[in-house]
């Protein structure tokens, strides 16, 4: 029922966990073979313009087909076929103006494309506004006749037959019209947070111990916070949350109009609070989210003997909130330059076939990466498949750390899956729900692992690739399930009453922060500016999002170490679920791979891996 509800849908996915960036190197001083060649998507912005006009004809031939969705299975399958071509050709718009956009975003041109395309999505679910109320009139047994009569509408069978389950949700025609309308106004707050965020946010100045004097943006911020000198680690990370303060109410206000807007379209829709409004259309029941959570506080004494372990690898006293990200094996610094980073990752992909890894090479040699930072590039990582016609593109701020390499090889990832599903599945059923999306990419960063585990036979090389694997676990699965909690906490003050004011955000951020790293019971300290921190996650704009990061890495693990144990059928599996796209509910395609979400059984399963790493840490400890 989606396609039919939201007209325009991205697929666009980001990485949690990739710090953001912003270097001062001019995108002109990279070499092309490092940056996006958009000729595939288009040819110029000229012929960007003239597509985008042909579309805006074509879009209003929609009034066409009012009345007559339910009259013949001819005219759903009319409607159905101009619906795909239209929103291929959309998606295609709106992916060359959002990456033109994120190479720099000081570029009005850019900025302004963006926009335009965006408005013409929101004009045209207004006159699309007839088409969800229309199809949940047809009655069942009707759908059921029509896919028996018309054999081409087969692709469309999960979609039609939504349509009941999603009925009481379904607004009027004139209600629909006017949901649409508020697409103009529901992106305001994401799209000023970005802006606020990326470019415009002003930076302290810090003197480091050397007596070097910097910026600490965020480049800055995310080298000083895994400094080896401890003074330099924890005057950062004052100086940088602190300033961050100074913005609480204007952040607080943007995160509470998004939340706003949350709130407003369950109700508006009839369900029952924001979180069933996000998991109900992908049919994934609100028990998986609240089981998720339940799971990981129940296990957070594993999550503490993970901090004890970088207490006791660091040698301090009192272990704190900024050395969480501190290197934690001395004299001892995993770096790869880009090209080493391909290799590593070529390699690493081999159990997946000669075909999977002569595409990724594909993707390193063809331009598919725009890979370093440069000044008024969009932050952090992604990949976007959504051009189905069209090869994924990535964005990277690569820097030679190996937590880059594994943030290539996540990306990665996100890329196969879209080519995969774009190359077997018809547009209809191309696109893949957000459950399933990040399972591809922490899958690649399992097999990444795995290589170098058994590259490395240095007892010091092997301790932190060992720690960085633990720190995947931290900040995939006990992080993110940490921010889920966040979220879901602050809907459902919202969808209380309760008026939510960056204060307010700060001190309850801080409380589950201080829970998740046993701040009272002495396993972290954790500093009193660290509650700001929820100012700078970009994700709290996207509704109910980051707990797939979380469920994803469970699924993740249980699939992956079924392919590196040689399962029979376990890599064939792989590859068919890669390429199922949105052919079924995600909680169906992940059984058929082998995962049973709706179980605790993968989440024990990833629990006993992180004990298993560090068993192995511990064993190497002691025998220093």
């Amino acid at each position: 029922m989606k396609r039919f509800t939201k007209p325009f849908m991205m697929v666009i996915l980001a990485l949690a966990a990739t710090l953001p960036l912003q270097a001062q190197q001019e995108r002109s001083a990279i070499e092309d073979q490092y940056k996006w060649d958009l000729t595939p998507v288009y040819e110029s912005d000229e012929v960007w313009e003239q597509k985008l006009e042909e579309f805006k004809e074509e879009m209003k031939k929609i009034s066409d087909f009012k009345g007559t969705l339910g009259v013949s299975a001819d005219k759903l399958l009319a409607y159905m076929t101009y619906s795909d071509n239209l929103m291929k050709e959309g998606y295609r718009l709106y992916i060359y103006a959002s990456l033109k956009s994120d190479m720099d975003l000081r570029d009005m041109d850019n900025m302004a494309r963006t926009k335009k395309i965006r408005e013409v999505f929101i004009n045209f679910g207004q006159l699309a506004s007839f088409v969800s109320p229309e199809l949940a009139a047809i009655p069942d047994e009707t759908i059921q006749k029509f896919l028996k009569e018309e054999p081409k509408l087969e692709i469309h069978r999960l979609d039609l037959e939504d349509i009941s389950r999603m009925k009481m949700h379904t607004l009027s025609d004139l209600e629909e019209a006017l949901m649409a309308k508020t697409g103009m106004i529901t992106g305001t707050a994401n799209s000023a947070f970005n802006v606020f965020s990326n470019a415009e946010m002003p930076w302290e100045n810090m003197t480091l111990s050397n007596g070097e004097e910097i910026e600490l943006n965020r480049t800055a911020f995310s080298v000083q916070r895994t400094s080896a000198n401890r003074e330099d680690r924890e005057k950062a990370t004052k100086i940088y949350w602190d300033n961050y303060l100074k913005f609480e109410g204007t952040y607080g206000e943007l995160l509470n109009g998004n939340i706003k807007v949350d709130v407003f379209g369950a109700k508006s829709r009839n369900y029952e609070s924001a979180l069933e409004s996000a998991l109900k259309p992908n049919n994934i029941p609100v028990e998986v989210y609240h089981s998720l959570i339940e799971n990981v506080n129940k296990n957070l004494p594993t999550f503490h003997r993970y901090l004890e372990l970088k207490k006791r690898m660091l040698g301090v006293d009192t272990l704190k909130y900024s050395d969480i990200y501190a290197p934690t094996v001395k004299g001892v610094e995993l770096k790869y330059t880009y090209d080493e980073a391909q290799e590593l990752i070529l390699n690493a992909f081999k159990p997946l076939g000669k075909e999977y890894v002569s595409v990724v090479k594909q993707a390193f040699d063809n331009r598919w990466i725009d890979v370093y930072p440069n000044t008024g590039k969009r932050s952090g990582a992604y990949s976007n498949g959504a051009a189905y016609d069209v090869h994924p593109y990535i964005l990277m701020n690569y820097t030679d750390q190996y937590n880059e390499v594994s943030t290539l090889a996540h990306e990665l990832g996100h890329t196969m899956h879209s080519y995969y599903s774009n190359k077997t599945q018809p547009f209809a059923t191309s696109h893949y729900a957000t459950f399933v999306a990040e399972v591809a990419s922490t899958f690649n960063e399992v097999l990444l692992n795995d290589m170098m585990q058994k590259k490395l036979k240095d007892d010091g090389l092997k301790l932190s690739l060992l720690m960085s694997m633990l720190d995947g676990f931290k900040g995939t699965l006990f992080r993110q399930t940490q921010f889920a909690e966040f979220e879901l906490k602050i809907h459902e003050m919202a969808e209380q009453g309760v008026p939510l004011t960056g204060q307010k955000f700060t001190e309850l951020y801080s409380n589950i922060c201080r829970k998740y790293y046993g701040h009272d019971k002495g396993v972290c300290m954790v500093e009193d500016n660290i509650g700001i921190e929820w100012a700078a996650i970009p994700h709290f704009y996207m509704s109910f999002y980051v707990y797939q990061y979380s469920t994803s890495f469970v699924a993740s693990q249980a699939l992956a170490s079924k392919v590196l144990a040689g399962e029979k059928g376990a890599k064939e599996r792989y590859m068919e679920f890669i390429s199922s796209g949105g052919s079924d509910f995600p909680i169906e395609i992940l059984k058929k791979a082998g995962v049973d979400m709706t179980t605790s059984e993968p989440f024990e399963q990833a629990i006993a891996a992180m004990n298993s790493i560090m068993d192995e840490i511990e064993t190497i400890l002691n025998k220093k």
